[in-house]
């Protein structure tokens, strides 16, 4: 039974909505200071060379132009050129040679923007080509170009669990998740369902380009991004200039959609490098295009095989995965480790091998997206459900209910046990969408997942109680769109007992704020939120710690009130409590923290619920899909705000329905060929399903507030795969490459209909 609450579980009003859909909120992007400079970048014409010469006098020469700056010259000045969380491998600007067409080579700074722009055009770079090797798959052949003879320094771990063990040629990372026997279950099982499926490379398309302002102030350096992870990128900063961290500062303010595209440091490095070299305060905006030749997520080439028996039970599982990285590490470690994890499904697998590469190529490097690693691994997975269903004449939701876990089994070793009814929500799904449908013309897919969500689960929060008994909260999350700023501020609301109109919230800037490790993997509302919890709850113990000195009373006679404290019969508010102490003024501060042990000792910090289905036609002469309906699950724990969990799963599914549909970066030769959001089909208002349904399943079974646990990325984890399904059972045969293109649908029909036509004869 859910617990009568004031303030979480209420759609409480966005906190940030006003200043958004007014234009008064500010951005990075909107940022200035006095004097400040601008930044222009200078971008590699190659896939893959050694620069033999770069000449920038013509650029210098042009009108504003203050500073022609190049990799050579942080190596002169003793700075650490490279970043990266996890392997420093990624340059600021390229040094002796690039690796991708569009690679940063230079930075041209002036004293207009457009007249940066214009010397950019002035820069000569000279180079020698080298063999470019573009395709994962290649690149891991004997005979392919090597991106990276020396690997740079590792300075973290995520995602590396088998260290360097393997890691030769092309080979980026490797993951192994395992159990049993796969050989002996393969060879007694009444069914092998295999095949190959593709996952394209994606560009999380976000309103706000990246961008950057940064100078320094009495030796500090001061930056303003677009950061998700301000704390991370203030330690790539702090180690490229050689600073404590304590003299660097990151603020984030309101970021225009991040979606994991705007995890770790981006151009956070050009531009403090730009103010280091003019001593002026410098401002980097970069285009659409721009962004899209910084980051994009890992495409997947999946080699699977699925064991059942007559009846349908999974015997066993053996995946080969091939993650193309791009070129430099980034997050793409974790990301494949993600996909290991996530490919196999929530099933009892009796004998699971899963074996994961993160593959170098001459492409723009890779890192996180939304779901990172569960939609690429969720296709194959799920597909071979519906294809064994099939051709064991079983209902596809029926196969599944049979093999899924339940709550509290563990399914992955060493894990935290499942902490989610998915059999019931699959149930609810299905239901929803009056499976398995009887519209002639129509076909309904569905998928699940649990991702091993939520990070590492390191948080701070604090809290101070002011005389007038509003409150602050500080928290390093950052503010992405999604809602963290109202979500905290409930929680606030409700634990201290105020209203919440008067709780404001400070986040974002570690030159204020408390330690936040990430804002990412959904992991704000569960992990922060038990921070921010722990720190209303210390302040409380410290207001009835001033009520014993300023009354005079036993702790004994002290009992938390809404708003307050009561005592021998009478209330107090905290400001009350807080002037009678101080005599005048005053504040009280409280601090939390939450880190692995006790209720996080075991990972992840909680599974996030993939739960979602939809219902299409397709038009047998073009190719088109039409969907007609869409339905997710929300498995939520505890909505602390319904309304922005709906707006979440909206967001997430039609992330992925453009992802199944028509997403996709190509590249032809070295370059990308579409880097626009013209060429680049990202959904569009025409896109949306006819009907959204979206429901919630709270059952308090979540490790954070309340019982909540992560939202955000899990409807679009299976989106993938259902619309594959979908289309798989209206044809008669299954797509196994995404997007599922116009064209690569009509060539479905074609290939149906000869199928059909040799069957006839």
């Amino acid at each position: 039974m859910k617990q009568a609450h004031r303030v979480v579980g209420t759609p409480a009003r966005r906190a940030d909505g006003v200043a958004k859909v007014t234009g008064a909120a500010r951005y990075a992007v909107d940022l200035s200071v006095p004097g400040m400079a601008y930044a222009a970048v200078v971008r590699s014409t190659r896939a893959h060379a050694k620069i033999t010469g770069i000449d920038r006098t013509a650029a210098a020469a042009s009108p504003g132009v203050i500073r022609v700056l190049i990799g050579d010259d942080l190596l002169a000045a003793g700075l650490t050129p490279y970043y990266g969380h996890v392997v420093l491998d990624h340059p600021v600007l390229a040094i002796e040679r690039v690796r991708f067409h569009g690679e940063p080579v230079a930075v041209v700074v002036a004293e207009t923007k457009r007249e940066a722009a214009e010397a950019a055009e002035l820069v000569d770079v000279s180079y020698e080509d080298l063999p470019a090797v573009i395709d994962a798959d290649e690149a891991l052949k004997p005979d392919a170009p090597v991106l990276h003879e020396r690997r740079g320094e590792r300075v973290g771990d995520e995602g590396m669990d088998e260290g360097e063990k393997g890691l030769v040629g092309n080979v980026c990372a490797i993951a192994r998740v395992g159990w049993g026997n796969i050989d002996e279950a393969l060879a007694r099982a009444h069914l092998v369902v295999e095949g190959e499926y593709r996952y394209p490379m994606l560009y999380g398309y976000a309103m706000e380009p990246y961008n950057a302002l940064a100078f320094f102030d009495q030796g500090d350096l001061v930056v303003f991004s677009t950061a998700q992870h301000v704390y991370m990128v203030r330690r790539d900063l702090a180690r490229m200039f050689h600073l404590p961290l304590a003299r660097v500062r990151v603020s984030a303010p309101y970021v225009g959609g991040g979606y994991g595209t705007k995890s770790y440091t981006k151009v956070e490095g050009m531009t403090a490098a730009a103010a280091f070299f003019t001593g002026r305060a410098v401002k980097l905006d970069l285009s659409v295009e721009e962004a899209m030749l910084t980051t994009r997520s890992a495409s997947a080439h999946i080699r699977a095989r699925s064991a059942f028996t007559k009846d349908g039970m999974l015997l066993a599982r053996d995946f080969q995965i091939v993650m193309n990285n791009g070129a430099y590490t980034d997050n793409t470690p974790l990301v494949n480790s993600k996909t290991a994890n996530r490919c196999f499904g929530p099933y009892r697998i009796p004998a699971l091998r899963v074996i994961a590469r993160s593959v170098f190529t001459n492409t723009v490097p890779s890192s996180s997206l939304r779901g990172f690693g569960a939609p690429q691994g969720n296709i194959a997975g799920e597909l071979q459900m519906d294809e064994a269903a099939a051709k064991l004449g079983l209902d596809p939701v029926e196969l599944r209910l049979r093999n899924l876990v339940g709550p509290g089994e563990e399914f992955m070793p060493g894990k935290r046990p499942l902490d989610a009814d998915l059999k019931d929500d699959l149930r609810c799904l299905a239901s929803a969408l009056e499976w398995p449908g009887t519209r002639i013309g129509r076909s309904i897919g569905l998928g699940v997942s649990a991702s091993d969500a939520g990070a590492y689960p390191t948080s701070t929060a604090a809290v101070r109680i002011h005389s007038d008994t509003s409150v602050t909260l500080f928290t390093g999350s950052t503010e992405l769109g999604q809602g963290s700023r109202t979500v905290l501020a409930q929680i606030v609301a409700e634990e201290l007992g105020v209203p919440l109109e008067s709780v404001g919230v400070v986040n974002g800037d570690t030159g204020v704020v408390t330690y936040e490790r990430t804002t990412g993997a959904s992991r704000t509302t569960t992990i922060t939120g038990r921070a921010v919890q722990e720190a209303c709850r210390d302040a409380r113990r410290r207001v009835r710690e001033l009520a014993v000195q300023a009354f005079d009373l036993p702790t004994s006679e002290i009992e938390d009130t809404a708003g307050g404290i009561r005592a021998r019969g009478r209330g107090f508010s905290y400001g009350e409590v807080i002037e009678k102490w101080f005599g005048a003024g005053g504040e009280v501060l409280g601090h939390g923290a939450v880190r692995r042990a006790e209720g996080f000792a075991k990972m992840p910090p909680f599974y996030e619920i993939g739960c979602t289905g939809l219902e299409l036609s397709v038009d047998r002469e073009t190719g088109q899909v039409h969907v007609t309906k869409l339905t997710t699950v929300g498995d939520v724990g505890f909505a602390i705000n319904p309304a922005l969990v709906h707006g979440q799963d909206a967001g997430a599914a039609m992330m992925g329905l453009g992802a199944a549909l028509h997403e996709e970066l190509i590249y032809e030769g070295g370059q990308l060929v579409n880097p626009n959001v013209v060429d680049y089909r990202v959904p569009r208002f025409s896109d949306i399903p006819d009907e959204m349904v979206h429901l919630l399943a709270e059952r308090l079974d979540g490790s954070g507030p309340f019982g909540a646990k992560g939202a955000g990325e899990g409807a679009g984890n299976t989106v993938g795969s259902a619309t594959a399904s979908a289309i798989g059972r209206l044809l008669g045969i299954f797509p196994r490459e995404l997007p599922a293109t116009p064209e690569r649908v009509w060539r479905l029909i074609r290939e149906a209909e000869r199928v059909r036509t040799r069957k006839t004869e």
